[in-house]
């Protein structure tokens, strides 16, 4: 009889992880039938399921965006707060006809003043109306916090996280009017739901703690699997490389911090509401670490392992430990041991936390559940299969077909000059691309070609002269906007996604030409559909100018692949924005003169379609098999200017680039 597992292996993936879910939500419904209501052990579920949301939106922060926030726990502090200050008897301003709208809203009623005569007002929001309300009011946070900071990276933004994460507890401990300091808010309501209390009946906190976390399961992965997704995880493969796609860095810095604030406020409601109360100490540092730990434990950037990562931390720390704790001092009085008997391993949580951040570190780096899955390596017929192009003559780039050769200028530079402290990288360079043309700039290593791409495409803020592209200055424009005009490129050294696939790659290549937003990304009603359809489609016609260099590779992750065919990647990415020209920084880098003669009949045929391309190349037969002009770059100034051939006589670049003593040896080839 054939077993379980060989059974599962006929059952395609999509429809296992359907079976997966349902099975997932059955036992969830009836958690609490089959421990008897053990209201201890419902109420542990229902604060793992919130440290679940918790973790949900530090993943999107640190998972999908790569940003270290040591001080998520802030805006856990500031939802809680949002809805425990509406709901205690902490906040009483007198009772005047401007809260009497509030009152009809049911958000606020006259109550007799503690002191004195009159009427104050008592907050008295709804729970339902708490967990929106909150959400938008971490958000808001997030972007006031992020705005001035998420300029920096690495180690000096977790510095500031962790900065602000110590600042709100501090603010709450000492802002005693409002928040009633130290002491905490007391008196916090319980939700109702048509007109029947919670009160302290764990049972319906934890229903609603595993309703917030498959909603924001839910909202994770449509996330995640969008065009807003693909842009968080390109700004964390590879910031420069995001932003020359398209990427509006900063912008998509500050959305995932909002929504990951969001999920931390919508949190902080639940829980304030199941405590009924709030102190400074439930927010501090330590739960930051916690939440962090999760998504390390779990697998960062991966939803389903940071949700199972917060459930077995969380339920450590309120079920095993506490066990084992018990089991030890039993053994201790068995065995006469005063230190077995007074071990207490809950005190020792963070410590136990600790270890399991350094265990995961040194042996599984990606956690329970990975958020990169290996991926099956090619078979035989796959790599070899002859797959047909599909024919230059089928694109449409930018879908007008391209430029033509029409003898207007694409790209007009004048006077451009780049200075880093006292070098002088570029020097007056005058440059022009004509509409429709290949043209190569060459000079040896050193002479500022890189340089110059990157003045064009916006990487360099310390540009003089001018750089315009069919008239419009480019020159101060973020890269993001330079990609969106037309301009698109390729780096000297590889710039990729290398933990995505390669159809995610040219997916972000895309990003400027795709509007999907939040809502729709989450909704995805058919318009989105459609539209991530057809960019499919278009980035597979790019790979099809690949053949089967490619195309059996779209759903292989980048980083295993060979480096001719990153290289391909790369082009194939750039190509995907639709630009109306190609700046190629040495595409041929690294391949054998098979692979570069066929790379360079490619970006013929590219050329051939009206896609104007300016290239950098060492590689002189690819240089004179392509260009129509050559410019000579040498310390930054330009040296010479002419076709291949001519260029290729001149005795300066002959001095420049190759050397004296190679000037007769390069005379006897032309």
């Amino acid at each position: 009889m054939p077993n379980v597992a060989s059974l599962l292996a006929t059952v395609p993936e999509a429809r296992r992880q359907q079976i997966a879910i349902g099975t997932l939500i059955v036992l969830a419904a009836i958690f609490p039938i089959l421990i008897d209501r053990n209201d201890a052990d419902v109420d542990s579920m229902a604060n793992a399921a919130a440290y679940a949301t918790l973790a949900l939106g530090l993943n999107i922060v640190v998972g999908f965006a790569g940003l270290l926030d040591l001080g998520y726990a802030a805006f856990f502090a500031i939802g809680a707060y949002t809805y425990g200050i509406l709901t205690a008897y902490q906040l009483q301003p007198p009772w005047n006809d401007f809260w009497a709208v509030f009152q009809t809203l049911g958000l606020a009623t006259p109550v007799p003043a503690d002191i004195g005569d009159g009427m104050v007002v008592h907050f008295t929001l709804s729970f339902w109306i708490g967990l929106p309300l909150a959400a938008c009011i971490a958000a808001g946070c997030g972007v006031l916090f992020g705005a001035p900071t998420l300029r920096l990276r690495g180690d000096y933004l977790a510095i500031v996280t962790l900065g602000f994460g110590e600042i709100v507890p501090i603010v709450v401990r000492n802002w005693s009017d409002l928040t009633n300091g130290a002491a905490g808010l007391n008196g916090v309501a319980a939700p109702r739901l048509f007109g029947w209390s919670f009160g302290v009946n764990s049972v319906p906190y934890y229903y609603v703690a595993m309703l917030m976390v498959a909603a924001l399961i839910f909202i994770s992965i449509r996330l995640r699997d969008s065009r807003i997704g693909r842009a968080w995880m390109a700004i964390r493969e590879d910031e420069i490389a995001a932003g020359a796609m398209g990427v509006d860095r900063t912008r998509f810095k500050l959305l995932a911090f909002a929504i990951g604030a969001a999920f931390g406020g919508m949190t902080g409601v639940f829980y304030v509401a199941k405590l009924q109360t709030a102190t400074p100490e439930m927010f501090g540092f330590p739960v930051s670490v916690m939440i962090l730990v999760m998504v390390v434990f779990g697998g960062i950037g991966s939803v389903w392992g940071v949700v199972l990562g917060a459930f077995i931390l969380q339920l450590l720390q309120s079920w095993w430990l506490q066990d084992l704790t018990e089991w030890l001092h039993i053994l201790g009085r068995a065995v006469g041991s005063t230190t077995l008997q007074k071990i207490d391993l809950i005190e020792s949580i963070e410590l136990i936390f600790g270890v399991i951040l350094v265990l995961m570190m040194l042996f599984r780096r990606q956690g329970l559940i990975p958020a990169v899955r290996p991926q099956a390596a090619l078979t035989f017929d796959q790599q070899h299969a002859e797959v047909r192009r599909g024919g230059f003559s089928g694109l449409n780039l930018q879908g007008l077909g391209g430029d033509k050769r029409t003898g207007e200028i694409a790209l007009d530079i004048k006077g451009v000059t780049v200075r880093f402290g006292g070098l002088t990288a570029l020097n007056k360079v005058d440059l022009q691309v004509p509409t429709g043309s290949v043209v190569a700039v060459i000079g040896p290593n050193g002479s500022g070609k890189s340089t110059l791409f990157n003045a064009i495409t916006g990487l360099l803020d310390n540009t003089e002269g001018s750089i315009r592209f069919h008239g419009d200055e480019m020159r101060g424009l973020p890269p993001h906007t330079i990609l969106k005009k037309g301009i698109a490129r390729t780096f000297q050294n590889l710039r990729l996604f290398p933990n995505l696939t390669v159809m995610d790659n040219a997916l972000i290549g895309q990003h400027a030409r795709l509007t999907t937003g939040v809502f729709k990304a989450i909704a995805r009603p058919p318009s989105t559909r459609r539209e991530e359809k057809a960019a499919r489609d278009w980035a597979m016609e790019v790979f099809a100018i690949f053949g089967n260099r490619l195309v059996p590779r779209v759903g292989q992750m980048v980083l295993g692949l060979s480096y001719a065919n990153r290289r391909r990647i790369e082009i194939a990415r750039a190509l995907a924005s639709r630009p109306r020209i190609l700046l190629l920084d040495e595409p041929t880098a690294g391949m054998n003169p098979a692979e570069s003669l066929e790379l360079a009949e490619q970006i013929k045929s590219l050329n051939d379609l009206g896609l104007t391309v300016l290239l950098i190349e060492h590689k002189l037969d690819v240089v004179t098999r392509l260009a129509d002009t050559v410019y000579v770059l040498d310390h930054g100034d330009i040296i010479a200017s002419g076709k291949p051939d001519e260029v290729r006589q001149n005795e300066a670049v002959l001095t420049a680039y190759l050397g004296r003593n190679a000037q007769a040896a390069v005379a006897g080839v032309a």
